[in-house]
């Protein structure tokens, strides 16, 4: 396919000008927004050719494509909505990536039977925030509405599925909310996963956090967890601060 065949109606191609990578998105199935874009800056990922990244509940593949300015390794996007996987596919082709990153389009319960147990050097992972209740007010785009809850998975699923993936000693890194950390910790431990290294992100100086970015290894050392300096988005002016302006356009 011809890069300039690429788009479909309805999408356009944005760009993260800070590694020019180029993204299609769409307004009407899923865009990613600032945490996809934190969470990558934030990933240490395995940087050596023959290392394995995976990017799950990877969206239009995102993360996956802003990590690969940071690693040789290969990586493999898993989404299981075929819209958002074949449009990280063509994100892939449009940045020629092709020989390094690859979509899988499925479910967790499915994933085992393509990428082996204990065969990941590092997951990194975007999840659905808010857990699935009866209660829940759903998005009516159907899209987002499985983007932003666990509708297929739940986070002690992702959690688990995390694990079985990574090595021993192999890095996994979450974005999620600061009100779900607790529970986040909790599924953590009962996994072999120890958390090592906690960001805040917080919208304004005087606001409190609304994203937490989390480290954790498989079968680490207990103890040693460190809160690294948090992040503020913006300043009074509602402008991006150079943190955040330096991880957008470099």
């Amino acid at each position: 396919m011809e890069k300039n065949n690429l788009l479909k109606p309805g999408e356009r191609i944005d760009e993260l000008y800070a590694n020019n990578i180029k993204i299609i998105q769409s307004a009407e199935v899923f865009s990613f927004s600032l945490d996809a874009v934190l969470l990558a800056d934030f990933a240490q990922p395995v940087l050596k050719q023959t290392g394995k990244v995976v990017d799950l509940c990877a969206g239009n593949g995102a993360v996956g494509l802003f990590v690969s300015k940071k690693t040789r390794a290969s990586i493999v996007e898993v989404e299981v909505q075929p819209r958002l996987a074949e449009m990280a596919e063509r994100s892939i082709l449009l940045n020629d990536l092709g020989e390094r990153i690859s979509t899988l389009n499925v479910d967790l319960k499915e994933i085992y039977a393509h990428i082996p147990k204990d065969s990941v050097d590092t997951v990194i992972c975007n999840p659905p925030y808010f857990a699935n209740q009866p209660t829940s007010k759903k998005n009516p785009n159907p899209y987002l509405a499985l983007a932003r809850h666990e509708s297929t998975a739940s986070l002690a699923d992702i959690i688990q599925t995390i694990s079985g993936l990574l090595k021993m000693g192999g890095k996994m890194y979450m974005v999620h909310r600061p009100e779900r950390l607790q529970e986040l910790f909790l599924l953590l431990a009962q996994e072999r996963l120890v958390p090592k290294r906690v960001r805040l992100v917080y919208p304004k100086k005087e606001r409190e956090a609304n994203m937490v970015l989390v480290e954790a290894i498989k079968d680490g050392r207990p103890g040693g967890l460190r809160f690294v300096p948090p992040i503020t988005v913006y300043d009074e002016q509602d402008d991006y601060l150079p943190e955040v302006r330096r991880v957008l356009y470099g």
